[in-house]
C-alpha cells in the first residue's frame, strides 16, 4: 500500500485530505483542530517512509491560492482598520509579535536550536501557516539544492510540535481572563454599538408620523437628528405610496416603513410618532421586493451613492446579505459578487431590476480567470523583488508574502476600470480551503519522517515546552497590557488576540465566551497586519540567525 501511494501522489493527496478533515471534526475538551488536522495526518503518512511525500508544486500552489484569497477578502477591512482606533490596535498587535519574535531568538540561544527550527517554532507557536510557508519558500529560493534537502524539513518540525500548544494555550488564556475579570455584558454591548454594529437582527416596522415637529422635515434631516441607523423604505400618504429618498418630506399622518434593529427603530420612532398596526411591507400591490444575487460585475466595487440604483432602475436596496450576515446599506456601502440584495421597486420593474444586478447562480460559481491569474502573477512578481535590510541582509516576500500584499491592495481597490479583482464570496472560501488543504498535506507528507526522528531523538518535548513558553507569554502580556493599560474592552481584546494569533478557531472560542460580535471586530482589525508581520518576522528570524 505504501508503494501504491508513492507511485500515485494524487491518491496520497486526497487520502490525507479526507482523513485530515475527519480528524479535524473530532472534539477534544470542547475544541477541535479543524483543517489543521490535515497537517498531522500528512506527518503520519510521511513518517511511514521517507519517499512517501507529495511533489513540491502541490504545496506551493496551495500556498499561493490560500494567501491570495485571504488577502482579497481582508483588503478593504485592513485599510479601513487603520482609521480611528484601528491604527492603535495594529501598533499594539505588532508590538506583541515583536515580543514573541524576541522570545524565540532568546530560546534559540538558550537551547542552541537551528535557525530553521527557530523560525518554524515561531510560526507554530503563533499558529500561522503563511509564516511557515514563507520560511520554506525562503530556504528553497536562497539555498543550494543540497542545503535545501537538509534544511527544508526543520521548520515544519518546529511548527508542527509547537502548533497544538499554540492553539490550546490561547484558549486557556482567554478562558482564564474571562473568568478572572468577570466581564460586564452591558459595557460590552455598549462598546459593540459604538462600532456601529449590533448582534440584533434587522426588522421592518411601520411608523405613523404623529409628532408636529416632524412635519415638513426631510428624511435626511430626521435621520441626522436622531442618529438612528435605519433605512426608510416607503412612505404612504393617504392612498399614495412612494419610495423614500433623503429628500422625501414627511407630514403628520404619513406611514413610514423603517428597516433596522429594534433599538434603532425605537429611536427613530420617538422622533416621528408611534408604531402603526398597519404593516406596509405586506402591501405588495404597487411596490414589491425580491432578494437578488449580485452577479453583474458592472455593479460591483462601486459605492451605492455612485451606483445610484434609484435613478437607474427606480429601485432601492433595503438590505445586503453577505455570507450569513444582514447589513444595512449606506451611501459608502460597496457590493461584492455573491451578495444578496433585498430590493424594493414597482412590481412591473422587478424583472428589469433583477437583470441589473445579475441574479445568476452560474456566474457566481465561476471566477474571472483574467483578473484572478493576473492578480496572482503580480503577487508572485512582487514576491521576487529583493528588499535590502541593514547589515547586508536581503529579504524577499516570496510566494507567501508577495501574493498577500498584492491581494490586500487589490481587495481594497475591488476593481480597476473593467477588471473586477474580488471573487464571489463562495468561490473565495472554496479556493481558500482547497489551497490550505493542498499546502498542509504537502508540507506534512514532506516532513513526516524528520518529525518522527525529532520526537524519538528526545528533542520533541523541549520544542513543545519552548512553544508553550512563547504562546502563553505572548497571550498573557497581550491580555494584561490590553485590559489594564490600554483599557480595551474584553470582548474586543479577545478578538485582537485571536487576530494576532491569526487563528479562526481561537476566534470561534472567543465569540462563544463573549456572546457578541466584538471579538470578530477585533480579529478583522489586526488579522491582515499580523499575517504580513509574521511572514516578515519569520523570515527575519531565519536570515538573521544564520
Amino acid at each position: 500500500m505504501i508503494q501504491v501511494l508513492i507511485d500515485n501522489p494524487l491518491l496520497l493527496l486526497f487520502l490525507v485530505s479526507a482523513l485530515g478533515y475527519l480528524l479535524g471534526q473530532v472534539r477534544f475538551f470542547g475544541t477541535s483542530l479543524g483543517i489543521a488536522a490535515v497537517l498531522f495526518v500528512g506527518l503520519f503518512f510521511g513518517a511511514l517512509d521517507p519517499a512517501l511525500k507529495l511533489p513540491e508544486i502541490i504545496y506551493l500552489l496551495g500556498l499561493v491560492l490560500f494567501v491570495y484569497t485571504v488577502g482579497l477578502s481582508s483588503g478593504a477591512g485592513f485599510f479601513a482598520s487603520l482609521r480611528r482606533d484601528g491604527l492603535r490596535y495594529n501598533i499594539f498587535g505588532l508590538s506583541m509579535l515583536l515580543f514573541a519574535a524576541g522570545l524565540v531568538v532568546a530560546i534559540y540561544y538558550a537551547l542552541r536550536l537551528t535557525p530553521a527550527v527557530s523560525a518554524g517554532l515561531f510560526a507554530g507557536a503563533l499558529t500561522n501557516t503563511p509564516a511557515l510557508a514563507s520560511v520554506l519558500d525562503g530556504i528553497r529560493t536562497s539555498s543550494a539544492p543540497e542545503v535545501v534537502e537538509r534544511l527544508i524539513n526543520q521548520p515544519v518540525v518546529g511548527y508542527s510540535i509547537a502548533y497544538p500548544v499554540g492553539f490550546i494555550g490561547m484558549i486557556i488564556a482567554i478562558s482564564v481572563a474571562q473568568r478572572t475579570w468577570r466581564v460586564d455584558p452591558v459595557r460590552e454591548t455598549e462598546t459593540l454599538r459604538a462600532f456601529g454594529m449590533s448582534g440584533d437582527r434587522l426588522l421592518n416596522h411601520t411608523i405613523e408620523v404623529t409628532r408636529p415637529e416632524a412635519e415638513g422635515r426631510s428624511a435626511r434631516d430626521l435621520l441626522a437628528a436622531t442618529q438612528a441607523d435605519v433605512v426608510i423604505g416607503r412612505v404612504k400618504r393617504g392612498e399614495e405610496m412612494t419610495l423614500a429618498s433623503g429628500d422625501t418630506t414627511l407630514a403628520v399622518g404619513d406611514l413610514v416603513s423603517v428597516i433596522g434593529s429594534e433599538e434603532s427603530i425605537a429611536a427613530f420612532e420617538a422622533a416621528l410618532g408611534q408604531r402603526s398596526t398597519v404593516e406596509l411591507p405586506l402591501d405588495r400591490t404597487e411596490f414589491d421586493y425580491r432578494r437578488i444575487f449580485v452577479s453583474n460585475p458592472d455593479v460591483v466595487g462601486i459605492p451605492l451613492r455612485r451606483l445610484d440604483v434609484r435613478a437607474r432602475v427606480d429601485a432601492m436596496i433595503t438590505r445586503v446579505r453577505r455570507g450569513d450576515m444582514d447589513l444595512l446599506p449606506h451611501g459608502d456601502t460597496v457590493l461584492e459578487l455573491g451578495d444578496r440584495v433585498r430590493v424594493l421597486t414597482r412590481r412591473e420593474r422587478l424583472d428589469e431590476v433583477t437583470r441589473f444586478f445579475g441574479d445568476s447562480y452560474r456566474s457566481l460559481s465561476e471566477i474571472d480567470i483574467l483578473s484572478f491569474t493576473l492578480g496572482l502573477a503580480l503577487g508572485l512578481l512582487v514576491g521576487l523583488i529583493p528588499i535590502p535590510l541593514p547589515g547586508g541582509v536581503t529579504l524577499k516576500l516570496g510566494n507567501a508574502g508577495g501574493p498577500l500584499v498584492v491581494s490586500l491592495i487589490l481587495g481594497a481597490l475591488r476593481r480597476t476600470g473593467p477588471i473586477v479583482w474580488i471573487l464571489p464570496y463562495s468561490a473565495n472560501l472554496t479556493l481558500r480551503q482547497v489551497g490550505l488543504v493542498m499546502f498542509l498535506a504537502g508540507v506534512g507528507t514532506r516532513s513526516g519522517y524528520a518529525f518522527v526522528q525529532t520526537l524519538t531523538g528526545g528533542g520533541g518535548l523541549i520544542l513543545f515546552a519552548a512553544g508553550a513558553v512563547v504562546t502563553l507569554s505572548m497571550a498573557a502580556l497581550t491580555l494584561v497590557v490590553g485590559y489594564k493599560l490600554l483599557k480595551i474592552p474584553t470582548g474586543l481584546l479577545m478578538g485582537i488576540l485571536s487576530g494576532i494569533q491569526t487563528n479562526p478557531g481561537v476566534l470561534a472560542y472567543a465569540q462563544q465566551e463573549a456572546k457578541n460580535d466584538l471579538p470578530a471586530i477585533g480579529y478583522a482589525t489586526v488579522y491582515p497586519m499580523a499575517t504580513i508581520a509574521k511572514i516578515i518576522l519569520a523570515q527575519l528570524i531565519l536570515v538573521s540567525l544564520r
